[in-house]
């Protein structure tokens, strides 16, 4: 009989099953100007703001203010980030009972994020996870991060 991937150990290995099957995520902090500074991989199916706080303690140094989508949306990492003196600048999500107030006008700046996944994914080796390594796959996003941000 075949073992499934939790037998094989695909948790361990940053993979989970979603709607279009096995995925990795890939969760990066950029700096002010699109380089990614932290990457950190988990199962396709971890949730963003479970994972929020994990990536949040890997970024070197303080943070003025934290631009990220819909997914990060959470009044417990809200709080953490306002005690940590950083504003957060995360839009609500639909089904919110109250709206969040947030600069959009530094939202906007959310694309340099977006360009930076783009230029990742960029190298097929990151836009098809050839690796089954987690440990290879992140090394093959940090390289590709150096080849195509500070070459």
């Amino acid at each position: 009989m075949r073992g499934g991937p939790s037998i094989r150990g695909a948790k361990a290995q940053a993979i989970g099953v979603s709607r279009g099957g096995q995925t990795t995520k890939v969760h990066v902090v950029t700096d002010v100007i699109g380089r990614p500074a932290v990457i950190h991989l988990t199962a396709g199916n971890a949730s963003d703001v479970t994972v929020a706080p994990q990536v949040i303690a890997a970024i070197p140094g303080r943070l003025r203010r934290l631009v990220a989508d819909r997914g990060y949306d959470a009044d417990p990492l809200r709080d953490d980030l306002r005690a940590a003196g950083t504003a957060p600048v995360i839009p609500g999500r639909r089904t919110r009972r109250q709206p969040v107030q947030y600069d959009l006008a530094r939202y906007k700046d959310r694309w340099r994020i977006e360009a930076a996944f783009c230029r990742l994914k960029d190298f097929r080796r990151v836009a098809t996870r050839y690796d089954k390594l987690a440990a290879n796959f992140a090394s093959a996003v940090a390289l590709a991060s150096v080849v195509a941000f500070w070459s």
